[in-house]
Order: structure tokens, then sequence, then C-alpha cells
């Protein structure tokens, strides 16, 4: 018998069947079930017949599926009462919320979890899990979740967790999607690649446009010292870049959303200011 806690997990997409086989691998007892038979096929764990039979197999259950609206259907008739949920799905903070008091309301503690990792990148080193929700549950079975990559508690409000995971996709997505546009301008992805590598790697440090000096700016409002590349300059900077891609015959949906975003940050009173102004206009649409 193992002495590690046994864990059920619900959905077996590439997610959830990559989670069961991190937590056999762990060696912990585990059941699954999914709503298309057949996927607990080669993952070393037990399928169960039932949703219901699955949540009542294990106090830790994990879930992994498209959204929440699965597991208020998948759950609707299990026994919830003592059971930890720990949902790792995508949705929106307030449907984690709600989601939360349905849990509550049928016995069971809700967790709410984002994955920040591809399905080969669970368990393995770097990987990490933002959590939210109450403390002492999670602690309670930290041990078992840490199979799956480190345990990051964001707060009791179960929407937190869906905001860090959402805000952490919203930066790769645009980022990536930047290197696609800037690599179809200049015709040459690995010729432009070191050039992004360094450019990262500047963000990333202490420099001027660094995350240091500027998370300083956001979170204390002082936008001074626009000086020469101020906010007004980069506004016009930002129209040539629509320009370009325009003449060149490239989609310019991207490029053409920024320049709009300076020029209405530059109309507002920034153009003096310097560029994190623009989250004067992020923060207060119009």
């Amino acid at each position: 018998m193992s002495s590690r806690e046994a864990v059920t997990v619900i959905g077996l997409g590439a997610m959830g069947s990559m989670m069961a086989k991190t937590f056999v691998a762990a060696g912990h007892p585990t059941t699954v079930w999914n709503r298309t038979p057949g996927k607990a096929d080669g993952l070393g764990a037990v399928p169960a017949a039932t949703a219901a039979e699955a949540v009542a197999a294990s106090r830790l259950v994990v879930i992994s599926q498209i959204d929440y609206t699965g597991m208020f259907e998948s759950l609707a008739d299990a026994d919830l009462n003592g059971r930890v949920l720990v949902n790792l799905s995508s949705d929106t903070p307030e449907r984690l919320r709600e989601a939360s008091q349905w849990v509550d309301e049928r016995g069971g503690v809700l967790i709410t979890g984002g994955i920040m990792v591809p399905p080969p990148g669970i368990g393995q080193p770097g990987s990490y899990v933002f959590y939210a929700g109450p403390k002492q549950p999670l602690a309670d079975h930290q041990p078992a979740l840490e199979a799956l990559g480190r345990v990051d508690h964001m707060g009791a409000d179960p929407g937190l967790a869906m905001l860090f995971y959402q805000a952490m996709l919203n930066i790769f997505w645009t980022t990536l999607i930047s290197y696609f546009y800037s690599s179809s301008l200049v015709g040459s992805a690995e010729q432009l690649r070191p050039y992004v590598a360094t450019l990262l790697t500047d963000l990333a440090g202490d420099g001027p446009m660094g995350f240091l000096q500027t998370s300083t700016s956001l979170d204390t409002g002082d936008h001074a010292g626009g000086g020469d590349s101020n906010l007004h300059m980069q506004a016009i900077g930002a129209e040539h870049v629509v320009q370009t891609f325009t003449n060149a015959g490239l989609d310019a949906a991207v490029p053409a959303a920024m320049a709009n975003l300076f020029a209405r940050t530059d109309a507002a009173g920034y153009g003096t200011a310097g560029l994190t102004a623009l989250v004067e206009l992020i923060r207060k649409p119009s």
C-alpha cells in the first residue's frame, strides 16, 4: 500500500492525462474519470465508472476540464461533502467565485488554480501553479499537489488564481505575437531572434525600461522622465510602425491597436510623460 495521498483526476484531456500520469509516477494512488470513455488507457490509474464514484475514491479531487461548466455538469450528482476540489480549468475570476460558493453549498471546499506550463512541463523543474482559496486546505494537500509543480498561493479570494493566470497568458501571447509580426516584417525570424533575446533580457533587468523601474512607476503613478523620448514622440513612432506594416502588405491590427492606445494617452494630456503613462488609459478606458 502506498503511503502517498490518494488523488482523483476529473478530465483526461492533454492536461488532465499528464496530471494523472504525474501523480501515478509520484506514487499517489490515482483514480480518474472522463466524460468520454477510454481516455484512461495507459495512464496507470484506476478508471471510475462515474464522476460520483471517482469523487468518492479520494478526499483530494483535481479537475482539468475546458471550463467550470464542466465541473457543474460532471459533479452535479456527486457527494462533495468533505472533499477538497482543486479546479485547474480555465474561466473568468467571477466564475471561479461563483463556483466556490457552489462547492461550499454542497459540503466541499474549492481551491482554484492556474497551471503555468503546457502538458509536457507538468511536474518538471520550473513548473508552478497559481492557487487561490482557503489556505489551510491547500496546505493540507500541498505535498500531493507539489507533484505538479511549485505551489503558489495568491490569496483567499478564489478569483485570484485565474487573475494571475490570465495576466501571465496575456504577457505570453502578446510577446509571441509581437515576435510573429516583427519576424514577418523583416522576413527572417532566425535573423531577428538574437536581437529579440537581448531585448527580453534587458527588459527583465534594472535598466531604464526594465521591469524593476517600470514596476515602480506603474505602482506609484510617477510617469515623469519622458524627456527626448516622451510619449508624444513615441505616439508618432507608433503610427510609423502601422504605416510600415501596411505598406509591406501585412496585417496591421495589433500595431494599430497599440498606436491607438498611444494616441489616446497623448490626447489625454500625457504627451510629455514617460511610456508608463499608457497605464492611465488602460486603467480608465474611455
